[in-house]
């Protein structure tokens, strides 16, 4: 059936069929036929599958074949007061895109385009790669079932869903047609829980030693400790922003009086960011302005001592706090602790940080001296069980089996460039393996396939220069983060782009062309396709 709609009438005809689309009840029991409903040109159904997890469907009459299953990322477990509800965010998140804040532009950009679209809510909050990944194999079935004229599956997600994404792509390929991972948690859980739970372990060693951190009770007495936990941090910090400038450590901070005599807070900061792997640059802060004459030695200060603290301290806020709830997410999951920095020589793990923010640090004596605390703190210990729960749930092998196209950005708070980094250097193992096996296979008289590289990867780089700066000299945090910072601060356009490739790999069986990709990354902004860019490995992976 043809329609005779033109693209700006459709475009709001769209946008009026997901409004409706947020009003409608979703069913209180699994059912394998959705309810549907058609309005403003889009066909859009609702259910749930057999676990429970509510989903939507949505596909415009004109739908071109291709949809895009969408995989959601992290979602706190607990409901923390003014910042984040939990069963608000069920209900929300029943419209499938990439984020709160921008998801209903993405979708009806996409919508307007021919694509399908349909997600799930999941049948639990929190980490449930585990679960999401059979909901998504039975949503794609239901999917063809209620569009059996579908041609192609992209598979798509951010942070968790990212994960989920690249699991799905490892684990049933023969599902979907291509992968768009973003801001990607790689490999292993693991891996954000341990730059998590160092962010956290530093901000209790240095600046609050009665944050829990770890081990907590559970049900609602835990999801109060959390909470606490939550409020110290925030207070930890304020006092850390507040004494930026005289170097005025928190009043509940427990470090020898000599030693805060001796050495400022922002030092301490900075060396929780660096052991933990945090980036260096931050939503305000670019690691390279400075207030004046970038002659001045102002300027050299502020961007050699002082900038490094400042992007820490922004980065901080979110990398503890993903500790906490990270870290009792996963302890509720596998049964007991679950994070362990015994044996951990943080002196190794700071790495070159010694020498390259040397000033920030206040000079090797001083970093030896921070160093000397973490050494004498006491350690967090993992359940052991627990922990060898914790290693078998879902994880990547690193294997790239249908064309995936990632995107991320490397210095983001929450899932840094070096997550995509590990699978780009698996996926390297994994191909050269493959083309030595071939070599062999051919050698000895059998048939052997020529082994594909299916991995592409795009950057989301901030600009060179984003710092402004107030009358007082300092940096103006009112506006809002610079693009390529803070966790998966990507705009429409460029997820757009990302759509649109993910879409052209698909048709082709085949990773799209790099002239094609530059093209459409132009017209998203911000975006960088560089082979020789290579980000920093999280800790996990440069220390195992």
């Amino acid at each position: 059936m043809k329609t005779n709609i033109g693209k700006k009438t459709f475009v709001g005809l769209v946008s009026s069929a997901l409004v409706a689309l947020s009003l409608f009840v979703i069913p209180t029991s699994a059912s394998a036929n959705p309810v549907c409903a058609t309005a403003g040109g889009i066909k859009s159904c609702q259910g749930k599958t057999s676990d429970g997890a509510g989903y939507v469907l949505q596909a415009p009459l004109n739908f071109n074949g291709t949809a895009f299953i969408y995989s959601k990322g992290y979602r706190y477990p607990i409901s923390i007061p003014g910042v984040w509800d939990v069963a608000a965010s069920s209900v929300a998140e029943q419209v499938p895109g990439p984020s709160a804040a921008i998801k209903q532009t993405t979708a009806v950009a996409l919508l307007s385009k021919g694509y399908g679209l349909f997600s799930s809510a999941y049948a639990k909050t929190g980490w449930n790669a585990d679960g999401a990944l059979k909901t998504n194999v039975e949503l794609i079935a239901i999917w063809k079932k209620e569009f059996p004229t579908t041609k192609k599956i992209v598979a798509w997600g951010e942070s968790q869903g990212g994960f989920i994404t690249q699991a799905l792509a490892e684990n049933n390929p023969g599902l979907i047609d291509a992968a768009v991972p973003l801001c990607m948690v790689g490999g292993s859980v693991e891996a954000a829980l341990k730059m998590a739970g160092d962010a956290l372990w530093g901000v209790k060693t240095f600046f609050d030693p009665t944050i829990k951190g770890g081990g907590y009770s559970a049900g609602a007495a835990g999801v109060g400790e959390q909470l606490i936990d939550i409020g110290k941090v925030a207070a930890a910090l304020t006092a850390l922003q507040g004494g930026l400038a005289t170097g005025a450590w928190p009043a509940t901070s427990k470090v020898p009086d000599a030693i805060k005599a001796a050495i400022p807070s922002r030092s301490a900061l900075t060396m929780v960011g660096q052991m933990a792997g945090l980036p260096s640059i931050s939503s305000h802060v670019d690691g390279v302005s400075g207030p004046g004459d970038e002659k001045s030695l102002a300027h050299a200060q502020f961007v050699a001592g002082a900038a490094p603290a400042i992007a820490t301290l922004q980065n901080l806020s979110d990398a503890a706090v993903l500790g906490i709830l990270l870290i009792a997410d996963l302890e509720g999951i596998n049964g007991g602790r679950v994070f362990d920095n015994n044996g951990v020589d943080y002196e190794k793990q700071l790495g070159d940080a010694k020498f390259v923010f040397s000033s920030a640090l206040s000079g090797f004596d001083a970093t030896d001296i921070l160093l000397g605390v973490l050494k004498a703190a006491p350690r967090d210990t993992a359940n052991p069980a627990a922990l060898t729960k914790l290693r078998a749930m879902a994880s990547h092998k690193g294997v790239v089996n249908v064309p995936t196209i990632a995107m991320t950005a490397p210095f983001e708070t929450v899932t840094p460039g070096g997550h995509v980094q590990w699978l780009i250097n698996a996926n390297k193992a994994n191909v050269a393996a493959a083309k030595a096996a071939a070599v062999k296979a051919i050698a000895s008289g059998k048939p052997a396939t020529t082994p594909k590289d299916n991995l592409m990867v795009i950057w989301n780089l901030p600009p060179a220069k984003y710092t402004t700066f107030t009358a007082t000299g300092s940096p103006d945090t009112s506006g809002p983060a610079a693009n390529g910072t803070k966790h998966c601060n990507y705009t429409s356009k460029q997820l757009v782009a990302m759509a649109e490739i993910g879409a052209l790999a698909a048709a082709d069986g085949k990773l799209p062309n790099a002239g094609t990709v530059r093209s459409l990354m132009r017209k998203a902004g911000g975006l960088s396709f560089d082979r020789t860019f290579e980000a920093a490995l999280l800790k996990f992976y440069a220390t195992e």
